[in-house]
């Protein structure tokens, strides 16, 4: 299954879609609220551009999807399940769409072929 299918699309956005926003785990007050702002007024790259570059150099499943603020840093964290089960995070810098980290096992099974 690939990152653009429907239904993948629509698990990944309902939540989206419910709130209004991309809510962090860790978010409280209306932290959460001011990050949508953000996104929506071009101030940090959406959500669209993380997935198609990872669409196009890594075969998986997203799992889950993060927009958080820590120590002045806003990042997005994306989980995704690869094609032997493996289950690998990437993160990014939300300001500038920048790979900052990949943690996981068996990240090279997950490569594309250039």
């Amino acid at each position: 299954m690939k990152l653009r299918d429907p239904l993948m699309l629509l698990l990944v956005t309902m939540p989206l879609m419910m709130s209004g926003a991309l809510v962090p785990v860790s978010a409280d007050g209306d932290n959460w609220r001011d990050l949508h702002k953000e996104v929506k007024e071009g101030h940090l790259v959406g959500i669209d551009e993380i997935m198609d570059w990872l669409e196009a150099r890594y075969e998986g499943q997203i799992l889950e999807v993060e927009l958080e603020q820590e120590d002045g840093k806003i990042e997005y964290e994306v989980e995704m399940i690869g094609p032997r089960g493996q289950v690998v995070e990437f993160e990014f810098d939300a300001t500038n769409g920048e790979l900052l980290s990949i943690e996981g096992v068996n990240i090279e099974a997950m490569k594309k072929s250039p």
